[in-house]
């Protein structure tokens, strides 16, 4: 079974719900043991022209299928839950593979780890929640480290999933 962290976010329509939604996709297609989904957190906008913040969490489960075959998975899940990425920049859910164990793939539908898990707070804080001691296969670092070391001029504020 692989270790697998997945960022997740959403800034269109009922954000934490298609988070959680998506979220419990991913356990019943990727034949997936969830292990646990880090508080949600709410976080402006990066890098895109959006009014709509986003809400962003990350999640860690153990799979056995391949990343290629988890990634085509991870997007027919977004396809389901509405995402078309021919429009626009607000999404109703994104899903992002960030680590597949310590694999280091570079191909051109693939790169683990993601590439800007570093310069990211909206998935440093939520993933520093879950997996603070988690090192970074090629930059050597702790995910509490690059969190610390990131200089972020975004705001993320943690939030609560709401009533259960």
């Amino acid at each position: 079974m692989a270790l697998v962290y997945i960022g997740l976010g959403s800034n269109e329509g009922d954000s934490l719900k298609n988070l959680q939604d998506a979220w419990k996709r991913l356990g019943e297609v990727c034949g997936a043991t969830l292990l646990g989904i880090s508080s949600p957190y709410k976080s402006e906008p990066v890098g895109v022209d959006t009014r709509n913040w986003f809400i962003n969490a990350v999640g860690a489960f153990e799979t056995k299928i391949d990343p290629e075959s988890l990634l085509e998975e991870m997007l027919a899940v977004e396809k389901e839950m509405g995402r078309d990425r021919t429009r626009g920049i607000d999404r109703s859910i994104d899903l992002d593979l960030l680590y597949y164990d310590d694999l280091e793939i570079n191909k051109p539908q693939l790169v683990l780890p993601h590439p800007e898990i570093q310069n990211r707070m909206f998935v440093l804080s939520p993933l520093a929640e879950i997996a603070p001691d988690h090192m970074h296969p090629v930059l050597g670092q702790t995910t509490s480290g690059m969190r610390k070391n990131l200089l972020s001029d975004k705001t993320v504020i943690k939030i609560s999933w709401g009533p259960q």
